[in-house]
């Protein structure tokens, strides 16, 4: 039976432009202003006490409103009390939580939540049984129980094992990618500025060279986490706790019915970030959240190059490449870019959002690029996708992207739709916008009509692309990574080789193939899909040749993904394919198309897999740099060059 379709009432509050910073916010489901922090925190380590269980596990204490931020990672569980993580509220009946904080991204924060019960007694006896009931051996149930306090969250940390953590952490660029960053420091300099910190910085209080603080620092250490500053941890601003707290109350509410949230931003604002910690926060109080990926370059639960439809029904305490998922609809746009093809990327995004039923909070994700074409292209998306709130993050002196008013957005051209009173957008073929809203009969789609907010973020770089930790396409090879990690056996210690893992085979003939980013001659085809990223997909006709193959399509079509896979081979005689893939056998029986795009496999895929011996296949340190087009790509010195600690690309 199809779901039924609900249509948002309107409300002559929409279409108002609201700064969160003005608004009182709801009492009940406000963020507490514990946080929006400030870098005068206490000290690290101050006022912690964890006391080991067993090896790889400790408890430990926090105060109510004491904050931990730290980089590793490490598997959480909630024994008394509760505890906020990225927006999730973490309490005692939820199963045990993986927690995943490497440097590459904002460092993850505990934050122990005021008690419910004030009884010290019964709060006292709660804690001992929680430990009990968790197995905690009597020595260290004393220990902590001597350090328990009324209203202290007690926490077990457990080390963090899993099939994909030993897989990226097996590549030796990515080694320490839960350890904090190393600081070189000079001769002589260690004794100057004070003892080691475990993270790789210098003690400077009497705080943090205590004894027993550096001793249980040492013990988070052997779990797997290193306590930092709060200035590496998530800081909130005023106006995006005020816009969390009008959204969380829209979506619990469904006073306007269910709420499409659009966020936009130039690059490196923190949309990413934000969508995080709202859909975290939203679970609190909902079963499910969709989440629409609108940005190729930088997906959260797929590779790169996708527009895809998700229902997140769990928390995701981490990065892009440590939770990549099935999403419930995905195309394979097949570049981390769309400003060669906007026309195509906009037909995807339509053919997408039509999956959506408007049953539960849809979070809608958007790129980066808001200049030029790519602020009419976002005109049209607003248009197109009929948002009820638009949270628009950008630096107070608006130096991106001029605010996106109702009326300014009413009366704007688009890339392909026009505005009231304005003449036609950029190109003349407006049929895409004009099917999509025939099909769904709403109003004129020039009048959009929503609630804005603005979101001023405020840590240090906001807004600066060049001054992101770790570059873009490093954080695209770690989410494909990330997503063969799914390759590995979940009950086998070590770590296979992608290259020890037997391949599908599939006949060309089963399969269509199309070249998704340029045009390549038939006889030139098997050369550029041999060692390459595909995403397999399905098309509705069916593939019907006579030959052996290979099947090519003229066009690149609009079609379900259903996963990716390597083609590690390709057997001219068999006229067959060897793909290494995650899908399961189920899904597997209805590709029947190959795409490939402008995503590449990682180098380090080619070159650091352990057990390779001899002459390493597709990879090679004797070319010949005299023929033509074979020349090193030249850098561009006027760019102002990022470091980073992690370079997948070792090449």
């Amino acid at each position: 039976m199809p779901a039924r379709r609900v249509r948002p009432r309107r409300s002559q509050s929409r279409g108002s432009v609201v700064d969160p910073r003005d608004e009182a916010p709801w009492p009940d489901l406000a963020a507490p202003p514990s946080l929006s922090r400030s870098v005068t925190d206490p000290p690290v380590g101050a006022g912690l006490a964890a006391v080991e269980v067993r090896e790889g596990a400790a408890v430990l204490l926090l105060a109510p409103q004491q904050v931990l931020t730290f980089t590793g990672r490490c598997r959480l569980r909630c024994l008394l009390g509760a505890v906020r993580v990225l927006g999730f509220t973490v309490e005692p009946h939820q199963p045990p939580l993986p927690v995943l904080s490497p440097p590459t991204h904002c460092a993850l924060s505990l934050e122990a939540l005021p008690a419910a019960h004030t009884d010290a007694r019964q709060l006292r006896s709660a804690a001992r049984s929680a430990l009990r009931a968790h197995r905690v051996r009597r020595p260290a149930r004393q220990r902590v129980m001597a350090r328990f306090r009324p209203g202290c969250a007690v926490l077990l940390l457990e080390h963090l094992d899993t099939a994909l953590t030993r897989f990226l952490l097996s590549f030796p660029p990515l080694c320490r990618l839960f350890q904090p960053p190393f600081r070189r420091v000079p001769p002589g300099a260690a004794a100057a500025h004070g003892p080691r910190r475990p993270d790789g910085g210098t003690a400077h209080s009497d705080t943090e060279t205590d004894p027993d603080v550096a001793a249980e620092l040492a013990l988070l250490a052997a779990v797997g986490i290193v306590p930092c500053g709060p200035e590496r941890g998530l800081m909130l601003s005023d106006s995006a706790t005020g816009a969390l707290s009008q959204l969380l109350r829209g979506c619990c509410v469904e006073d306007e019915g269910v709420p499409v949230i659009m966020v936009c931003g130039p690059k490196s604002i923190g949309k990413s970030t934000f969508n995080r910690y709202l859909i975290n926060l939203l679970l609190n109080h909902l079963p499910s959240v969709e989440y629409m990926e609108c940005d190729i370059g930088q997906t959260e639960f797929t590779p790169p190059g996708c527009v895809s439809l998700s229902t997140v029904t769990e928390p995701f305490l981490g990065p892009p490449f440590t939770h990549q998922r099935t999403p419930r609809k995905m195309v394979y746009y097949g570049q981390s870019s769309c400003e060669q093809d906007t026309e195509r990327y906009i037909d995807v995004v339509k053919y997408v959002f039509s999956s959506y039923r408007k049953e539960v909070p849809l979070v809608i994700n958007t790129m980066g690029w808001v200049k030029g074409e790519g602020l009419l292209l976002l005109t049209d998306m607003i248009r197109l996708l009929s948002p009820t709130h638009v949270v628009q993050m950008d630096v107070y002196d608006w130096k991106a992207m001029a605010p996106l008013t109702p009326e300014s957005v009413r009366v704007a051209p688009g890339l392909y739709t026009k505005g009231q009173q304005q003449g036609k957008g950029k190109r003349m073929d407006l049929s895409a916008a004009e099917s999509w809203k025939c099909s769904e009969g709403e109003e004129d789609a020039s009048a959009p009509d929503y609630k804005l907010l603005y979101v001023h973020p405020e840590f240090p770089g906001a807004g600066a692309a060049g001054e992101a930790r770790v570059h873009s396409s490093i954080l695209r090879d770690m989410s494909i990574l990330g997503y063969l990690g799914q390759l590995q056996p979940p009950d086998v210690p070590s770590v296979l080789p992608l290259h020890s893992i037997v391949p599908y085979q599939v006949p060309f003939n089963a399969v269509a193939l199309r070249v998704i980013h340029t045009d390549v001659a038939p006889s030139n085809i098997m050369y550029a899909v041999n060692a390459s990223w595909v995403g397999l997909c399905r098309i509705p006709d069916e593939i019907r040749c006579q030959s052996a193959g290979p099947v090519l399509l003229t066009q690149t079509p609009i079609c379900d993904c259903l996963g990716f896979g390597i083609v590690r081979g390709v057997d001219m005689e068999k006229h067959l394919y060897h793909i290494l893939t995650p899908v399961p056998p189920q899904s597997l029986r209805v590709v029947n198309c190959l795409l490939l795009g402008n995503i590449a496999v990682p180098n380090c895929i080619f070159v650091s897999q352990e057990g390779i011996e001899g002459e390493i296949p597709y990879v090679t340190s004797e070319y010949n740099y005299s023929i033509l087009g074979s020349g090193k790509l030249r850098k561009r010195k006027c760019f102002k060059q990022r470091e980073s600690t992690l370079q997948c690309d070792d090449t």
